[in-house]
Parts: structure tokens; sequence; C-alpha cells
């Protein structure tokens, strides 16, 4: 037997608070099957996500096995669970077997975890606004403390990872000085991810990790070629993995953009068929430079951004990434309703940091 529901779906009442098992299911399921589906969900999820006791043992130790740099499968996970004696707590190692089973299929599984995360922050309202209401009727204590409980409640509600992302400026200081005195010794030549172009470098001192560069201009003058120019450099000179995300390109047209730069071949020949013996000789002596370049293509039409960010992920954990290109905000979908298509492409750019 399973270990029982939470309580607050008993008392006679019959109310059973929002919740979906099969997506729980699914997103553990998905965890058990590929170990690529783990970092995505547990960037979204906790363990008290999960409506099912079972389920929040589970996924503690899917992510206890995975953070130590084990293998994270239904055999493993019900040798940890059976060494701290909790296999019973499950239903058994059978269980486990019965998630890997039942997914759909391990790459959704964004969309799994985002539904566990919505059915929990529905579960989460609910219990806040009782105990508001509560802290209310009970009318004890000082009335700031009441509404200070009150709103540490509410805040904690969406159960957001983000943890002390904010800072005083004082803790910042010593770590400013710190790459002022760097600069310095470096006389301000570039350390960042190198754009190809020196002027635009002396003046960035190269792009740095984290940072979202957005470039803006009118159609047709070049904004993707300049993308592919800034890829071109971190990666065939700098050595530095480059992911490109086009959803307007596709992969052998970006294959043939980079090749008609790095050779100075005029895309017109390629694409009008107009290439001579010159141009022929040098596409083969830049083939095997373009060809070893660590560059990765997806050219998968309807991309959203969860899909982005845990693709990039998967390309940092098995190759790194140093420049990540998307071309362009304006052809993305979020598959949701939103108030416009303004509001929609401002999400896109809030989540772009991965």
């Amino acid at each position: 037997m399973y270990e029982s529901e939470r309580s607050s779906d008993s008392a006679g009442s019959g109310y059973v608070p929002p919740q979906d098992m099969a997506a729980e299911q699914s997103v553990l399921g998905a965890m058990l099957l590929s170990k690529n589906a783990i970092d995505p969900a547990t960037d979204l999820l906790e363990s008290r996500d999960f409506y099912r006791p079972a389920h929040e043992l589970i996924f503690d130790v899917i992510t206890d096995l995975s953070g130590r740099g084990e293998p994270a499968d239904a055999i493993t996970v019900a040798a940890e669970l059976t060494r701290r004696g909790e296999i019973g707590r499950i239903g058994g190692a059978a269980y486990l077997h019965d998630l890997v089973q039942g997914v759909p299929i391990a790459a959704n599984v964004d969309y799994y975890a985002e539904i566990v995360h919505e059915k929990a922050v529905l579960r989460r309202l609910v219990e806040v606004g009782q105990q508001v209401a509560q802290l209310g009727q009970s009318g004890t204590g000082e009335i700031q403390d009441i509404v200070d409980r009150a709103q540490k409640a509410v805040l904690d509600v969406d159960g957001t990872k983000s943890g002390e992302d904010y800072n005083v400026l004082s803790d910042l200081m010593s770590s400013t000085i710190d790459e002022l005195e760097e600069l310095e010794t470096r006389s301000g030549e570039v350390h960042g991810v190198m754009s190809g172009f020196p002027d635009l470098d002396r003046l960035t001192t190269g792009f740095k990790p984290g940072q979202m560069i957005v470039v803006a201009a009118r159609p047709g003058v070049g904004k993707s070629t300049l993308g592919l120019d800034f890829v071109r450099n971190a990666s065939i000179r700098q050595g530095l993995t480059s992911a490109i995300f086009s959803l307007e390109m596709t992969g052998s047209e970006i294959a043939m953009r980079l090749l008609s730069a790095e050779a100075k071949v005029s895309i017109s020949h390629m694409r009008g068929g107009t290439v001579n013996k010159f141009d022929w000789d040098a596409i083969s002596r830049t083939m095997p430079r373009v060809m070893s370049a660590p560059i990765v293509i997806d050219d998968s039409p309807n991309m959203t951004m969860p899909e982005i960010r845990s693709k990039a992920r998967r390309i940092q954990k098995e190759h790194g990434l140093g420049l990540v290109v998307i071309d362009y905000l304006q052809l993305m979908t979020s598959g949701k309703r939103v108030e416009n298509r303004q509001v929609e492409v401002s999400e896109f750019s809030r989540q772009m940091k991965l």
C-alpha cells in the first residue's frame, strides 16, 4: 500500500486539493528513465510540490543520487530506498518500474513539471487562504506582526526557487574591486567571448557569462548574419561551444552561410550554382575548419522557451556552452494565452537567462 495522501483532504469533507497524479507520475518516470530529465525537473520543482508523499520521497532520492554523481534509475532508487528502510512507503520496487513504463515521453518532462508546479501553487493558495483567515479571526498579537506573517505566507505560495538573489551594495564591493584590479593587470584586453569585431570588443571587453545581448534592427539589414559572425568567431577562432536555435533558417542554410563567410565565397554564387574553381578551392580549404568547430544547430519549428532552456542545459552538460544565439524572438510562441504579443515577447526576454 502507498503511504496515505495529504491530510488536508480528509476530515470527511470529501474535498480533494488540486493535484494531478498522472503528471506527478510522468515527472518521476521521466527522471528515472533519462538522466537528461532530472535537471529540467529539479529546476522547477521541489519535493514539497508533489501531492502524494510517496512521490515526494522518490523525488528526494532521485535528486540526492544525482547530486552525488550516481545513476538514478529504477534499480538504484529502489536500492537506496531499501537501504534507508523506506521502500515500503512507496509501495515497493515494482511501483518504480510502473512509473518508468507509464511515462509517455521523457523529453516532455518540462511540461509535466509545469503541471505539477501549478497544482502545488493552487494547493498552497488554499492553505495560505485558510491560514490568513485564521490569523484575522484570532486577532491576537500586534497587527503589524499579523500582517507580516500573512505577507510571508503569501510570498511563499509560488515556491520559486530563486534563493536570495539580491545583494546589499557593500557585499558586492569586494568582488567589484577584484574585477577592477584584474582588468588593470590586463590593460583593457578582451577577456570575455570575442565578437570578432575589434572596435566592439574594445568597448565591451568581450561578452560575459550570463549576459543577454539583443541585436535589434529593421528587417533585412543583417541581424542573422551578425549573429552567425559571433558564432563563427566564438567557435572557430576561440574553440567555444556555440548553440544556434533558429526558427527562421534551416540547419543546411545556416551551414551554407557559415561556410560562405569563412571561405569568403559569395552566398549568391553558392545558391545560384555559379561557384568557380577558385571558389571550390577556398571551400575545400575551409571545410575541415568549419566541420571541426563546436557548433550545435537546432532548427526545430515552433520552439518554446522551456524547450530552448532544456536543450541548452543538455548541451551545457554534455559539451559545455560558451554562446547561445536565438534567431529570433518574434518567431517564438509560448503556447499560452497572453494579453498581447508584446507581453509574450517580453516574457521570452525575461526567461532568456539560463
